[in-house]
């Protein structure tokens, strides 16, 4: 029983119980705009992230072919060609995927990921865009593309001294003000990057393109996944979301679905 019970060579990842802040308001949040994105004409709305580290493998042999209670023999060794990240968009409502796939993702490379996305969308009153914690989503130059978006010409202020701009947590509350003209950020808590729809999206591209890949190059690394983007704008429907919390204002627990509708054309690189 005591061998049992006791495993000392075993571990496992742990997190605190320590709650986020505003997570029961922020998924709620996040659940309207996924239920409200379904006929709405005057918004749209996009669910953003980036998924970085992508390595262009290519295998030294090729694989042995399944047999008879046997499965695919995958080469051992490879050659590496680099990595690729990927910043990538789903529209909500229709399901459709707008990325760019290049080197980096820096501030800037993210703001004009943002930027392309609403200038190849024109014509909303309101963008709402899903996103998680990261630092480049509360970047100085995301703030000032918003606020020029927005049509502001007040002052920002000074990044780590004054103003909106100085600090994270200021820079979050004017990029997530439910009055924004034009665009209008939603984050997800803490920890909770899964309320986040690219990200079901991400884990589609990363079994059915990258997991079993062989690729000779980044360039071809790139276009496989370019090529699956427009494969999936195609031939995928929306993503179906539902969402369980209990709020604490609430005893009862809360239900919201998210998109419904039909999948649409395919979708360009955003930078193209």
């Amino acid at each position: 029983m005591l061998k049992k019970s006791r495993q000392p060579h075993r571990c496992r990842y742990g997190r605190n119980a320590k709650a986020a802040p505003r997570k029961d308001e922020r998924i709620a949040d996040i659940c309207a705009v996924y239920h409200d994105s379904v006929g709405a004409t005057a918004s749209i709305a996009f669910a953003v992230d980036d998924m970085t580290g992508m390595q262009a493998l290519e295998r030294l042999a090729e694989d042995l072919a399944m047999a008879p209670s046997k499965p695919v023999a995958r080469e051992f060794e490879y050659q590496r060609h680099g990595t690729q990240t990927l910043i990538a968009a789903i529209q909500v409502a229709l399901g459709r995927v707008f990325a760019h796939c290049g080197d980096t993702r820096t501030a800037a490379d993210f703001r004009d990921c943002i930027a392309a996305l609403i200038r190849t969308h024109p014509g909303y009153r309101t963008y709402h865009i899903v996103l998680d914690q990261l630092n480049t989503h509360k970047s100085e130059s995301l703030v000032r593309l918003t606020a020029e978006l927005c049509g502001l010409d007040s002052d920002l202020g000074v990044k780590g001294e004054s103003g909106i701009l100085k600090s994270r947590a200021s820079r979050e509350a004017f990029l997530a003000k439910p009055d924004q003209a034009v665009v209008f950020h939603h984050y997800t808590p803490r920890h909770a990057s899964w309320m986040n729809q690219i990200e079901v999206w991400f884990g589609i591209l990363a079994r059915k393109v990258i997991r079993r890949g062989n690729f000779t190059s980044q360039a071809d690394l790139r276009t496989r996944i370019m090529d699956f983007i427009d494969y999936c704008n195609a031939t995928l429907a929306p993503c179906h979301f539902l969402a369980r919390l209990r709020l604490e204002t609430s005893c009862s627990n809360n239900f919201m679905q998210g998109c419904a509708g039909s999948s649409g054309a395919p979708g360009p690189d955003l930078f193209a």
